[in-house]
């Protein structure tokens, strides 16, 4: 326990330690929300990686799916890192920087109303991304506070005061800067401990191979789609279509959340973008893809601890009990490997709620003249503000992790991903098309929330279409599909307008030679030349 409680303490002191370093550098609105764009390449990408995975991935995600998956489920975190992290950064990185920074837009609801003219878009993405950032935000602090409970014997309540002081700290002192600063320190911890546990749980299990094969014997739960001794060890696991929305969900949806593509408005430069792509998918490989193949390894750890009274599996209770016979100092790794996580991913929900709130509803709507200084009043306020709101949430320990990040990530990807990656891309798409997507994002997910709520789940085959995982995922397609069909037949954009802001594209910038390889011009031109 002292060794576990001394690792705890020294976290904290080094977390608000940078948080005090970080507020002698925020001066402004800019340097408060996007760390004044001085944020390197290896910052940035440990930034994105950090905020993408916490304790919903390493305990809620992990454990379910892993139960119910296999280690198939490691496909989730291969998925997570070529498709929401390495494809990501090449396709919105750069373009998003760009227009971004020629629009002068400090949040996704500003991009919006920027990018196709509508103030109303603005305030309807900007109450979008603050009511369903909250559930996200509970599910990182439930999946936490279970570690807690596990490692040092506290109350689950206690957990929730304990992490939501710390996090508020350090955000409200540096913000963006003094989140970054933390994240590449966090990830630096996640990466050495999530590779110690790996090895460590297989080892009890007397090593990898001697894990599969035991894997191997696990009977299938007669409800899976696929049947047949060693399901839990192959390929594709017992449900590959459930496994494939869970894929979706995690990876793509990462296009379209606020507190992620953020990272990319604050990019330094191309070097960060670069190195940020590596970087990052390295980064995912390892954590995500460790996380999920640990899980994928937790029938093996059945016991009646992760039963609830009704005999339910208890999913968010699987890797904590995982976890529980390894040596004291390895579970005190594991609690700070997982605060590390929990903590980057919140400081970025938070710090984009308040900022989103801030900047897109309170300024020029409710206060028309704002100067610097009661910005960061205000925004250092609703970070108060939204801290103290997910605590009220995450009291209640009911609810699945799972479940609370699918609502979130499917109504905030289904509404954002499709306009704002297709108003990167294309000229034509319209105001209306945009409406339609958050219409259709939000729609699909809180009607998946009710009909499972008041009518019941409803199955087509081996999907369960009312959960969150597969309401999420839809609403994702559905969005990539509903804007450019609406494009085609509303109203086109002005052709003036459009213009000027796609030519932050067009801007020729002098780079040196060795960013550039000019066309050699074959012998047959030069002779012609020299004739």
């Amino acid at each position: 326990m002292a060794v576990k409680l001394l690792m705890m303490f020294l976290f904290f002191a080094i977390m608000i330690g940078v948080g005090i370093y970080a507020k002698t550098k925020a001066k402004s609105v800019g340097d408060f929300v996007l760390g004044g764009n001085t944020a390197g390449p290896w910052l940035t990408a440990f930034s994105y990686g950090t905020s993408y995975f916490s304790a919903v991935i390493f305990v809620g995600y992990a454990g379910q799916f892993g139960w119910k998956f296999g280690v198939a489920s490691t496909w989730i975190g291969l998925g997570n890192a070529f498709i929401g992290s390495l494809l990501a950064w090449l396709v919105l990185g750069r373009r998003t920087r760009i227009m971004t920074n020629h629009l002068n837009s400090a949040t996704m609801p500003d991009f919006f109303g920027k990018r196709y003219d509508s103030k109303a878009l603005r305030i309807a993405a900007s109450i979008i991304a603050f009511v369903f950032l909250i559930p996200y935000t509970a599910s990182v602090y439930n999946g936490l506070s279970r570690l807690f409970e596990m490692a040092f014997k506290i109350d689950y309540k206690y957990c929730i005061l304990i992490m939501a002081a710390l996090t508020g700290v350090y955000v409200i002192l540096g913000g963006y800067m003094a989140t970054t600063i933390n994240d590449f320190i966090q990830g630096i911890i996640m990466l050495f401990g999530i590779s110690a546990v790996v090895i460590s749980v297989l080892n009890g299990q007397g090593g990898f191979y001697s894990a599969l094969t035991k894997l191997s014997e696990v009977p299938v739960d007669a409800s899976a789609p696929i049947q047949g001794q060693g399901v839990y060890n192959s390929f594709f696991g017992s449900n590959p279509m459930d496994l494939l929305s869970v894929i979706i969900l995690t990876s793509l949806g990462t296009w379209g959340l606020p507190q992620m593509v953020h990272k990319f408005y604050a990019i330094k430069n191309e070097k960060s973008i670069k190195t940020g792509a590596i970087v990052s998918t390295a980064f995912a490989v390892i954590v995500a893809g460790g996380c999920y193949f640990l899980g994928g390894f937790s029938r093996l750890f059945h016991n009646a601890d992760i039963y609830g009274d009704n005999g339910t599996v208890l999913y968010d209770a699987i890797i904590p009990e995982m976890l529980r016979t390894l040596p004291d100092l390895l579970i005190g790794v594991v609690v700070v490997l997982v605060l590390s996580a929990s903590m980057s991913t919140l400081s970025s929900l938070v710090l984009t709620s308040a900022s989103t709130v801030t900047l897109d509803i309170v300024k020029g709507n409710i206060i028309k003249k704002m100067s610097e200084k009661t910005q960061l009043f205000v925004l250092r306020l609703f970070l108060l503000f939204f801290v103290t709101l997910s605590v009220i949430i995450a009291w209640n320990k009911t609810t699945l992790i799972a479940s609370l990040m699918g609502i979130s990530w499917g109504a905030l990807a289904g509404a954002f991903l499709a306009p704002f990656m297709y108003g990167l891309y294309s000229k034509k798409v319209t105001k209306l098309s945009v409406w339609a997507s958050f219409f259709t994002g939000v729609g699909i997910t809180v009607a998946g929330l009710l009909i499972s709520t008041f009518h019941g789940p409803i199955t087509v085959g081996s999907l369960t279409l009312t959960s969150p995982i597969v309401t999420g995922a839809l609403a994702m397609i559905a969005g990539l599909v509903v804007v450019p069909l609406v494009s085609l037949i509303t109203p086109k954009p002005s052709k003036e307008k459009v213009e000027e802001i796609f030519t932050c594209y067009n801007k020729v910038v002098a780079v040196p030679k060795k960013m550039y390889l000019e066309e050699e011009e074959d012998d047959n031109k030069k002779e012609n030349k020299e004739d």
